[in-house]
C-alpha cells in the first residue's frame, strides 16, 4: 500500500465467525483497512506472533449508572466499567437507558447519552428500558409513541421490559409495547419472571423465617421462568414481533426457546456467564457472604447448565452475556438494608463485564467445547449482528478498528478484589483460566497493554446514534 497505515498487527492468527487465517491486520483511521502479507510501512506495529488476533468483545447486557427500580444506583459510572470492560478483551457495551415513572423515554436517553459521553473508554449503545407506557391514558402512549419513533430514526431500537420488579409492565402494556416497536422495527428485550409465583414463594419463605441468602433461589422457582418465556414467545408470535429473552437460566426456558425457533417464532436468546459456570451452591455461604452472589434469575443447577451449553451447541441460544449489574458489599450496595438483610431486601446483580471473555474463553476455547471461531461468534459477533452494530463483531475491511490480542495458553488465576471496575469483589476469586486478552484496541486505539491502562475517559463519541444500523 502506498499510503502509511497507522497501526498493522502482524504474524497473528485472525479470527473471525466463520474461519480463521494466519494474516496481518492493517488500520486506519480507525478502520480496517487491509488484511494478508507484506501490507507496507506503519506508524505503529504490533507482533502478535503465537497470538490470537480476534474482534474486541460486545457485551449486549449491562447495566452501567443506572438506577435500580427500587430507587439504589449501581456500583458502576461509565467510566469505571468501560475500563473494566477493555481489560477483559471488550470495545464495545451495551447498556440500559432506564426509564422511571414520569420520564420521558426520549429525555431519559439524552441523559444517559451524557453520562456516557463523558466517562466511557469504548464504544456503547443502549437498550431503552420501559416502565411507564400508560396504555390506559391515550395522550401519555402517543407522547411514547413518538419518542421511540424519533429514537428508532437515530438507532435505537432495541426496547427492554420487565415482568417482575417493581417496573412490571401488566400484559396489555407489555402487546401494547410490542405494537410500537414492531411499527419501527424495533427489538424487545425482556426480562421473563412470573412476579406474582416468585412473590408467593417470597412469602411462604419469609413466614417461615428462612431469609437467608440462600432462599433467594428457592423463591425464584424455575417455574417462574418457564411461565414467563412461554407467554412472552406467545405474545412476540401474535403480534409477529421479534423479541430476544435475556438470561436464560433453566432448561426449561432453553426448551421453550428451542420449541418456538422450530416453528418459526421470531424468537432471539441469550445466556450468561454465571448461568454457565455456578449454581445455586454459591449462594450457601457463611453469614451473609451468599449477597455476593444474589441475582435474577438465580444460579440453577448442574442439569440446567448441561441444558444451557447444549442449547449453545444447537444455536437455540445466540449469545452469551455479562449482566453486569454491580452492587458494592457494603451500605451503599448489597447491604444498604442492614449488616443481615434477608434475601428479598439484597439487590440483585454481580460484576461480569471484565471477566466475561477470559471465562468462557477458558470455558469453550482451552477446555475443547468449541473453536475460536464460535467463541467469537457467541461473544462478538452474533451480538453486534442482532443489535444492528453494523461495524462491530469481525475483523474485515471496511469494520472498525476494535480488536483484542489474545495469548490462548496464558494462565491468570483471579483474586479477591482484582478487578477495574468499583464494585471492591470478585464472584470468580479463586478460579484459574486459560487464555488472556494482553492488548485491547478500540478504532485502531491501543487502550489496554501489559495490564496498563493507555486510555482515558470520554474518548469515544460512539452511541448508539452513530453505531446502529437502521434495522434489526
Amino acid at each position: 500500500m502506498s499510503t502509511k497505515l497507522d497501526l498493522v498487527i502482524q504474524g497473528g492468527i485472525v479470527v473471525n465467525a466463520d474461519h480463521m487465517q494466519r494474516a496481518d491486520v492493517g488500520i486506519s483511521e480507525g478502520r480496517v483497512v487491509a488484511l494478508g502479507e507484506a501490507l507496507g510501512d506503519a506508524k505503529q506495529t504490533i507482533d502478535a506472533a503465537g497470538r490470537l488476533v480476534m474482534p474486541g468483545g460486545v457485551d449486549t447486557h449491562c447495566h452501567i449508572e443506572q438506577v435500580s427500580g427500587n430507587g439504589l444506583l449501581n456500583a458502576d459510572t461509565f467510566e469505571t466499567a468501560t475500563r473494566s470492560a477493555a481489560f477483559g478483551g471488550n470495545t464495545t457495551v451495551v447498556s440500559h437507558a432506564a426509564q422511571h415513572k414520569g420520564n420521558r423515554v426520549a429525555a431519559v436517553v439524552k441523559d444517559y447519552s451524557a453520562l456516557a459521553a463523558r466517562g466511557a473508554m469504548v464504544d456503547y449503545a443502549f437498550h431503552i428500558i420501559v416502565s411507564d407506557p400508560e396504555v390506559e391514558a391515550l395522550e401519555a402512549l402517543e407522547a411514547l409513541e413518538a419518542d421511540i419513533a424519533a429514537l428508532a430514526t437515530d438507532g435505537h431500537r432495541s426496547l427492554k421490559i420487565f415482568t417482575t420488579y417493581a417496573i412490571r409492565l401488566s400484559d396489555a402494556q407489555i402487546l401494547a409495547v410490542f405494537a410500537l416497536a414492531r411499527k419501527v422495527g424495533g427489538l424487545v428485550c425482556i426480562h421473563a419472571e412470573n412476579h406474582d409465583m416468585i412473590q408467593h414463594a417470597v412469602r411462604r419463605n419469609l413466614v417461615a423465617g428462612n431469609v437467608a441468602p440462600k432462599f433467594h433461589a428457592q423463591s425464584h422457582t424455575r417455574l417462574a421462568e418457564a411461565e414467563a418465556v412461554c407467554r412472552m414467545i406467545r405474545f412476540s408470535e401474535f403480534l409477529d414481533q421479534p423479541i430476544m429473552l435475556f438470561h436464560i437460566s433453566t432448561r426449561e426456558g432453553v426448551e421453550a426457546v428451542r420449541e418456538a425457533r422450530a416453528r418459526g417464532a421470531k424468537v432471539f436468546a441469550e445466556t450468561c456467564t454465571h448461568y454457565l459456570l455456578m449454581t445455586a451452591d454459591v449462594l450457601d455461604r457463611p453469614g451473609i457472604e451468599g449477597a455476593k452472589f444474589v441475582c435474577s434469575p438465580p444460579q440453577r443447577e448442574v442439569a440446567d447448565q448441561d441444558a444451557l451449553w447444549e442449547g449453545l451447541t444447537r444455536g437455540d441460544l445466540q449469545i452469551v452475556t455479562s449482566d453486569h449489574a454491580p452492587f458494592r458489599f457494603d451500605e451503599t450496595g448489597k447491604l444498604n438494608k442492614g449488616k443481615a438483610p434477608a434475601f428479598n431486601e439484597i439487590p440483585n446483580g454481580m460484576p461480569g463485564l471484565e471477566v466475561r471473555l477470559p471465562l468462557l474463553f477458558d470455558a469453550m476455547v482451552s477446555r475443547g467445547r468449541f473453536d475460536a471461531c464460535r467463541f467469537v461468534q457467541m461473544t462478538s459477533s452474533r451480538p453486534a449482528q442482532i443489535f444492528g452494530l453494523r461495524d462491530k463483531g469481525r475483523i474485515a475491511v471496511g469494520a472498525d478498528g476494535d480488536i483484542a490480542i489474545w495469548n490462548p495458553k496464558r494462565q491468570v488465576r483471579y483474586g479477591d478484589n482484582d478487578l477495574h471496575d468499583n464494585v471492591g469483589y470478585n464472584p470468580y476469586a479463586g478460579r484459574t483460566v486459560t487464555g488472556w486478552p494482553e492488548i485491547v484496541i478500540s478504532r485502531g486505539e491501543t487502550i489496554v497493554a501489559d495490564g496498563q491502562l493507555l486510555a482515558g475517559p470520554g474518548r469515544r463519541i460512539g452511541s448508539s446514534w452513530n453505531l446502529a444500523s437502521k434495522g434489526v
